[in-house]
């Protein structure tokens, strides 16, 4: 009746460092997002990846100007706001992939 215990399916993947790598490099046509704080990027980040803020708002900005025939990898520094810009960006049609555990997973 009321369904309080009802869940939401996720409609993006979180993948370990590993695995979020390997896809990466594997699809054909990809782009990583940092969505961490325009500070924490200039502190270091994944090679070729590009910064959109979620937090100032410049995710939500961007994403009409993205192309959805690409496949999105999306981290921040621990796994949370790249979850919720996955979340965010699968709900308007993107491929999108979250790197689970933040950058700090990323395989070196």
């Amino acid at each position: 009746m009321f369904n309080i215990f009802k869940t939401t399916l996720k409609n993006y993947e979180d993948l370990d460092g590993k695995a979020f790598k390997t896809a990466f490099t594997k699809a054909p046509k990809a782009e990583l997002l940092d969505v961490r704080t325009a500070d924490e990027f200039k502190g270091g980040s994944i090679s070729g990846a590009r910064n959109l803020d979620i937090m100032t708002g410049q995710l939500h900005a961007a994403l009409g100007k993205l192309d959805k025939d690409k496949e999105y990898f999306v981290f921040c520094r621990s796994g949370n706001r790249s979850g919720s810009a996955c979340k965010l960006m699968a709900e308007q049609g993107f491929k999108v992939y979250n790197l689970a555990g933040g950058i700090g997973a990323w395989p070196r």
